[in-house]
């Protein structure tokens, strides 16, 4: 066994799983674990979170942290390694394996050795991905600090810094300098992270006509800003100057704005309602109803022996009638499969409940929900929404779901026309209940009025069918005995 073979053994690398359905990226949003520290398999050692969700990541290794290759708020490719173990510390001391960059790696995907690192409950996602490695430019010379700085310089059009003194070497012949806009020589694909990408691009900078700062050859924005500053024009002689007018009324807003990177829930939640919004043909139709006496229910539910310790609140009801009037018209509870031309009607209800969360709007769903009771569906309601409120919402708890709901009450708004989570047939959105004069037998009294609004898949849901799952949704809301007499 040579020596680099019995160290590769020893100091076994954990890398980034994909945690969810095909996911290519993470970020590291905190580590639990310092170089150091005596870690065990299965232990905990960080915290991620995907385009989905944030999830804790257990090590599969025993033995002591050897070094974190990323830290805190960094984005990493799925297959990355992001820590390295020495699972035998006792041996003494030894060379670890050199890390290498995020974006380098082997000419062929190397064959998967003993125990893969991924995450609890989810299967190894092999990559078809093929990169390859960086070879170093014939007749290039690494270039040293200085250098660095007078290339970076001359690219971005400024005039470099003067260089500490140093003892006179025996003059060579120095190498035309690379033109302003030209590339810098490089081995391979610049590194950079995605949305130092997107800046660049947005700038129309060209990533290899920038010199890297970071760690590890990596270009930061501060480089990308920095080849983005225009180019100093050469003195010339006076001449008539012609002094461009600024446009009148505008105003300079650039320091008054910031730039966030679209990642992690956000923009999952925008790739998906713009994939459900050009997709899916939406109808919304809206309804109002005075809900008095599913308000004067859910008091009289709070003091039920049944209902101890869960909460009750209108949600429930509205979910409850829901599942109902989804149980009296079945055809509306159907998915569109788009490749084999198929609809898919659904004999079970995962009823998905949209939360908004300090990382973004999530719809975690209750499985199987038109077969439970009230208290049951008033546990899970209380459990999902104390979960995605926590971040710990996982993947699998945001899968599968048929129909939603969005309580847009809670906010103080009407209703509103909401967007189908994608795969789902329907989405109904909950006012604000508000105390209303109200025609009610025969005379105009204040009564609790609230508006609900359903949005649904024409392809799946004609106009009648729609109508009618929303007018039982109210009709429910309104006389909230058809819970038993419908039920």
């Amino acid at each position: 066994m040579t020596a680099s073979t019995a160290n590769a053994q020893r100091f076994r690398e954990f890398k980034m799983p994909d945690v969810g359905e095909g996911l290519t990226e993470a970020e590291i949003l905190k580590w639990y674990v310092q170089p150091g520290d005596t870690v065990t398999d299965g232990q905990v050692v960080c915290e991620v979170e995907t385009a989905k969700a944030a999830v804790e990541l257990p090590i599969p290794y025993t033995g002591v942290v050897h070094e974190l290759r990323f830290g805190e708020g960094v984005t990493v490719d799925v297959g990355t390694a992001i820590i390295a173990v020495d699972t035998d510390p006792g041996a003494g001391p030894a060379e670890a394996p050199a890390a290498a960059p995020q974006e380098a790696a082997a000419d062929e995907e190397a064959e998967p050795q003993g125990r893969q690192a991924v995450l609890v409950g989810y299967g190894a996602a092999p990559s078809s991905t093929k990169r390859r490695a960086r070879k170093p430019q014939p007749g290039v010379p690494a270039q040293p600090e200085p250098a660095k700085a007078a290339l970076q310089a001359e690219l971005n059009g400024r005039t470099a810094p003067a260089a500490p003194a140093a003892p006179v070497a025996p003059a060579v012949q120095p190498a035309p300098a690379a033109p302003a806009g030209s590339a810098v020589p490089a081995a391979g694909r610049p590194l950079a992270k995605p949305p130092v990408r997107k800046l660049a691009k947005d700038l129309g900078i060209d990533l290899a006509t920038i010199l890297p700062t970071g760690p590890d050859g990596i270009i930061t924005r501060e480089d990308v800003h920095a080849a983005a500053t225009p180019v100093a024009a050469p003195a010339e002689a006076p001449g008539p100057v012609a002094v461009a007018a600024a446009e009148p009324g505008t105003v300079d807003t650039a320091a008054r704005e910031r730039r966030v990177p679209v990642k992690g829930v956000r923009k999952a939640t925008a790739q998906a309602m713009v994939a459900s919004a050009f997709t899916a043909p939406h109808v919304t139709e809206f309804i109002t109803v005075d809900v008095t006496r599913t308000m004067k229910l859910v008091q009289e539910l709070k003091q039920d022996p049944d209902m101890v310790g869960l909460r009750v609140n209108p949600l429930l009801l509205v979910a409850k009638a829901f599942l109902v009037a989804l149980k009296r018209h079945p055809e509306a509870n159907a998915a569109w499969d788009e490749a084999n031309q198929e609809i898919v009607y659904k004999d079970y209800v995962n009823l998905g409940i949209a939360a908004a969360t300090p990382r973004g709007l999530i719809v975690p769903n209750i499985k199987d929900a038109g077969a439970k009771t009230l208290p049951q569906l008033a546990s899970e309601l209380g459990d999902l929404v104390a979960t995605a409120r926590e971040g710990k919402t996982s993947p699998a708890a945001m899968a599968g779901g048929t129909v939603t709901i969005t309580n847009v009450g809670v906010f103080g708004v009407d209703t509103g026309t909401p967007i189908l989570n994608p795969g789902e047939s329907a989405i109904l959105a909950f006012g604000a209940v508000k105390l209303q004069p109200w025609v009610h037998k025969g005379k105009v009294k204040a009564r609790q009025v609230t508006t609900l609004a359903l949005s649904f898949d024409h392809r799946l849901v004609d106009g009648e069918l729609g109508s009618k799952l929303l007018a039982d949704v109210a009709a429910v809301l309104e006389r909230p005995k058809r819970l038993i007499t419908w039920g």
